[in-house]
């Protein structure tokens, strides 16, 4: 009996190292894959994670020479300024209203454009549409904008030289704060909208082509097999991009923004992040903590939509991102 014991215990060992040994084989034959996600999480561990230590700092009156631990704590001070300041409501309005329209302008045209060039059956004038539409997203914001500027010069613009053939007076497009959000938004879509479809056109590639065949066969337009094929078979991808965009709301980026700005326009083009950009590096009296609590905040609400928006989604049975 004993001798059995033993041995059943050894087998038992061997099992167990078996079972240890063999996460280790199978990391080994795909290690090459490994190697391909640590090159993100890297990424993202150095550049998302680590720099939330110096979140902190949003709480505190941060002086360079005392450092994060020495600075003294102040608590919601810093927020509180900002809550109370005459730029806040500014602020969250211009940057409410350039996200919404950024989103429900720009939403619609990568799908309508993936719909339309899913049944092209010439593929040289597929590949080049497909070429022309995305080709603009690989253009820097900085030639970006400086296109956006010459097309819309007063004196030697293309589009003031059109209005003067028409018989139309030319206008400071740039200096008239009410045409700010319609030229950033439309530029945007000009220059998103093809990369955006190629993610729309890979979820129609995997649509089951025999629902096709069938819709044919019963005699479905192309408008309909769009609308009851089609459109369901993308609704998850759009739904989870409705998602992720929704997330970043306050999000808008003050690259674009702060190149397109002018003291006429600026009004309505002052954004959370360009304001956080002159606070924080730009102005004579520099300070790091007043910029860093409003980047926080703006980090929080973006959080709290992402976790309403997939709340939401999760409660009408629609796609969900968890």
């Amino acid at each position: 009996m004993e001798a059995l014991k033993q041995t059943s215990g050894i087998q038992t060992e061997v099992s167990v190292a078996a079972k240890s040994g063999a996460p280790l084989k199978k990391i080994r034959k795909v290690w090459r894959l490994y190697v391909l996600i640590a090159l993100p999480l890297i990424y993202i561990i150095i550049f998302k994670y680590i720099p939330m230590y110096g979140a902190q700092i949003a709480f505190k009156n941060f002086i360079v020479t005392k450092g994060i631990w020495g600075s003294e704590w102040v608590g919601l001070k810093h927020f509180i300024r900002f809550f109370n300041s005459y730029e806040f409501w500014r602020l969250m309005n211009n940057t409410i209203v350039l996200s919404v329209y950024s989103l429900v302008a720009g939403f619609p045209f990568p799908i309508i454009l993936a719909l339309s060039l899913n049944y092209v059956k010439n593929k040289l004038f597929k590949k080049s549409v497909q070429m022309v539409t995305y080709a603009p997203h690989f253009i820097s914001v900085v030639v970006m904008v400086g296109l956006i500027l010459e097309m819309l010069d007063p004196r030697n613009g293309i589009v003031n030289a059109a209005l003067k053939l028409v018989g139309l007076q030319t206008v400071n497009f740039m200096g008239v704060p009410e045409y700010f959000k319609s030229i950033y938004v439309w530029s945007g879509i000009w220059q998103s909208v093809g990369f955006g479809c190629i993610i729309y056109l890979a979820a129609l590639a995997s649509i089951d082509p025999s629902l096709h065949e069938a819709a044919v066969v019963d005699g479905a337009s192309k408008l309909r097999r769009m609308w009851h094929i089609d459109i369901p078979g993308i609704m998850p991808i759009a739904i989870i991009m409705l998602i992720m965009n929704t997330g970043h709301m306050l999000d808008v980026g003050f690259e674009k923004v702060l190149l397109m700005q002018n003291p006429l326009n600026l009004r309505t083009s002052e954004v959370i992040d360009t304001y956080v950009y002159k606070v924080g590096l730009t102005s004579q009296a520099i300070n790091y903590s007043y910029s860093s609590a409003i980047g926080l905040f703006k980090s929080v609400i973006n959080l709290i939509l992402l976790v309403v928006v997939n709340k939401i989604a999760q409660k009408t049975k629609q796609a969900s991102l968890w």
